[in-house]
């Protein structure tokens, strides 16, 4: 996991209030992650492909960084944002993109530029 003081308010405030629960949350999590055959880069990218799905800015701000800190490109992550058009439409996956954007920026990893 991350270090401590790279989460949301909300989050640490959680794990301040309900350490035993979010001890207890870690473990599962972790249990999830490695209880079956698919290899790290592919569960991350599934992963943030669900945080998509949910459209849920924080978690694909979140699963965006752990990509990047696994090895995964930048074009592999847009790629799985640009996979959501013909699911969440097109101004749903633009938002989207433009979270990733923002924790790309946030690495000073730059964007394509346009043609």
């Amino acid at each position: 996991m991350a270090k401590r003081g790279s989460f949301p308010f909300s989050y640490e405030r959680f794990t301040q209030e309900f350490p035993e629960i979010e001890k207890e949350y870690d473990k599962l999590a972790k249990k999830c992650h490695t209880a079956g055959p698919l290899n790290e880069k592919i569960r991350r990218l599934i992963k943030l492909g669900i945080a998509i799905g949910s459209e849920s800015e924080g978690a694909v701000k979140s699963h965006t960084r752990r990509a990047l800190a696994i090895g995964i490109s930048p074009q592999e992550i847009r790629h799985a944002v640009l996979l959501g058009l013909t699911t969440i439409g097109f101004p749903k996956m633009v938002a989207t993109l433009n979270w990733v954007h923002e924790v790309l920026d946030e690495a000073s990893i730059k964007r394509p530029k346009r043609a």
